[in-house]
């Protein structure tokens, strides 16, 4: 009888040792390797269909539903950022954003399709 009791305490010590290994840790480590660079306007017209895509500068009109105007210092392209894109981030003409999302080529059109919009601080 003892024999048995040491035999199951020593599989249940050696599964509770085991199963540590298994459990999620929150260390704040994560990817270190390259990413998605910041482009141009005038990078982002060169690019090919549905290519994603980052770029940082302002949101300068609203030319129609959900479709606006996008500029920085290489120039300008009309963007789409549907209505549930926005998540409740609010910009105006001069304020410095990133939007992160696809390029969307069309016979005699240009754009990008909008996932993310993100207000930079610009102090």
């Amino acid at each position: 009888m003892n024999k048995m009791l040491l035999a199951t305490l020593a599989a249940v010590s050696c599964f509770a040792v085991s199963s540590n290994g298994y459990t999620k840790s929150n260390n704040g480590g994560g990817f270190t390797g390259p990413s998605v660079e910041i482009i141009t306007v005038e990078q982002a017209k060169g690019m090919s269909d549905d290519t994603f895509v980052i770029l940082q500068g302002n949101i300068k009109q609203n030319i129609g539903d959900e479709l606006y105007v996008f500029t920085d210092a290489s120039g300008s392209i009309n963007i789409e950022i549907d209505d549930d894109d926005w998540n409740g981030v609010s910009v105006g003409p001069d304020d410095l954003v990133e939007i992160r999302g696809e390029i969307d080529k069309g016979w005699t059109t240009l754009e990008i399709d909008v996932d993310q919009v993100r207000k930079i601080d610009n102090k």
